[in-house]
């Protein structure tokens, strides 16, 4: 194995030497070439360069038009990638604000990727997608340490290569029997992140980057390190970036949870803004003195139950299969047309803080779980596990074909509706309220019978056990 590797390392540098003296090959400023020929990550990345962006090219190539422009774009930024890992060896690891200012050129080249999926979509909009997303994967430079707030390095290429591969799935789906070139540049781009630079990553880079010593001249402030966006391609000019879009900023130390939560009891030791809010509770608001206690109660409980549900939007929308095997639908806020139709029984669907949205799920899936959504409308056709909801509050969810268990737990207000192969499902419930199973009638044009799942039981102690049953109500 270690003959094969120096055998692969001789190789390499031999064809550095001749591209060299061909004049084809520069090396970043202030980089000795020798140094730059013998470094085993350097000579490794530009193997992986020559192997995998190489075949993307090539198909890229024969497609022409805006995916030959994206897929240059992307090669301009593996291009900076180099330049950055080894102008990281030439000088001291900076502090934040130096390491945003090294990030800069890459953080140029993505967001000119970025921009050529804006305005109206063009035909390739899917291929554009998929460089724009997966150039987030280079990003892994910036990670500084287990407190940076980022991933591991090779967690966080293998996560946005995910992101871009449900565009990346779109494109093999449209051209698989249309235009072998995209689907060759499908394939490639693939491979170049999974598992290239994932496992380039992994060899060389596992802990994030590797700086020079203390010794080393740092070339990574404003006062001398544009060497990199000094001298950028001779290309269109790059337009300002946004400030909200930014690789890396100094606000990625500001946003810790252990600083907010600090400041949160920082507050209220210090301030009485906090309860100034509140209203004091008198005796004839206490349930106990209300002369129409028996009716109140139902409402009341419902009204504190739906307020522990409360939605919060945590993060962008997705609707994306990620892996191959997990449909993520995250996100959604009033979108009535939410639609999952190329699914199969080895995949699962999880759908998380979604409100007054409607998801159909069409064909069988292994398991479908709705977590954290609200007024949230389910419909599919057959699960081979089971269906679960947690953590809900106003959902519908309709069964068409057959489902062996359903699982309703910590959630306030729940409509189930049953198909005929459906009757035989398990259905459990725990820490929930007002679960009600709509059933098919006995004939054909039969209405729906609604069927209300116990919520209260009582409990007895008799011959040495305890007994359960549910409460019935009655009015009166």
């Amino acid at each position: 194995m270690e003959k094969e590797i120096v055998a692969r390392l001789e190789a390499a540098v031999a064809r550095l030497e001749a591209l060299a003296a061909a004049g084809s090959l520069a090396a970043p400023a202030g980089v000795p070439d020798a140094a730059l020929a013998v470094d085993p990550a350097v000579v490794a990345f530009d193997e992986l360069v020559e192997r995998s962006l190489g075949r993307l090219s090539a198909a890229a190539d024969k497609i022409g038009g805006k995916v030959q422009e994206a897929t240059k774009i992307l090669a301009e930024a593996f291009a900076v990638l180099k330049e950055l890992l080894v102008k990281a060896k030439q000088c001291q690891k900076p502090d934040l604000a130096g390491l945003q200012e090294f990030l800069k050129p890459l953080n140029e080249v993505i967001l000119k990727a970025s921009a050529l999926t804006e305005g109206r979509r063009s035909e390739f909009f899917n291929h554009l997608k998929t460089v724009a997303d997966s150039l987030t994967a280079l990003a892994w430079v910036a990670y500084s340490g287990k407190d940076c707030g980022m991933n591991m390095p090779t967690s966080h290429v293998e996560e946005s290569w995910q992101m871009a591969e449900f565009y990346n799935n779109k494109i093999l789906v449209e051209y698989r029997n249309k235009d072998a070139n995209h689907v060759e540049w499908a394939k490639a781009l693939k491979e170049l992140y999974l598992p290239s630079l994932w496992d380039y990553v992994k060899s060389f880079y596992p802990l994030g980057l590797t700086w020079g010593s203390a010794g080393s001249a740092v070339v990574c402030s404003s006062a001398s390190a544009p060497s990199v966006a000094k001298d950028p391609p001779p290309q269109a000019p790059v337009p300002p970036p946004p400030p909200s879009a930014s690789l890396f900023t100094s606000e990625a130390a500001s946003s810790r949870p252990k600083e907010g939560i600090s400041a949160v009891f920082q507050e209220i030791g210090s301030s009485k803004s906090v309860t100034a809010g509140l209203r004091k509770v008198t005796d004839d608001m206490k349930t106990k003195n209300r002369a129409d206690r028996s009716s109140v109660v139902a409402v009341t409980e419902k009204g504190s139950r739906a307020n522990s549900f409360s939605f919060r939007k945590e993060g962008p929308p997705k609707l994306e299969l990620q892996m191959g095997r997990k449909w993520a639908v995250e996100n959604q806020i009033g979108k009535k047309n939410l639609v999952i139709d190329d699914c199969d029984s080895k995949q699962t669907v999880y759908a998380y803080g979604c409100k007054d949205s409607v998801l159909q799920v069409k064909g069988k899936v292994n398991n479908i779980t709705v977590d954290k959504c609200t007024k949230m409308g389910i419909v599919f056709m057959d699960v081979v596990a089971a269906c679960e909801i947690v953590n809900c509050n106003g959902v519908e969810v309709q069964c068409q074909g057959s489902a062996p268990t359903i699982s309703v737990d910590n959630t306030s207000g729940c409509q189930l509706y049953l198909s005929k192969d459906s009757l035989g499902a398990s259905i459990t419930t725990a820490k929930s309220s007002e679960i009600n199973v709509m059933v098919p009638g006995a004939g054909p044009e039969s209405d729906w019978v609604e069927h209300a799942l116990p919520q209260q039981f009582v409990h007895t102690f008799k011959n040495s056990q305890f007994t359960t049953s549910a409460v019935s109500h009655s009015g009166g």
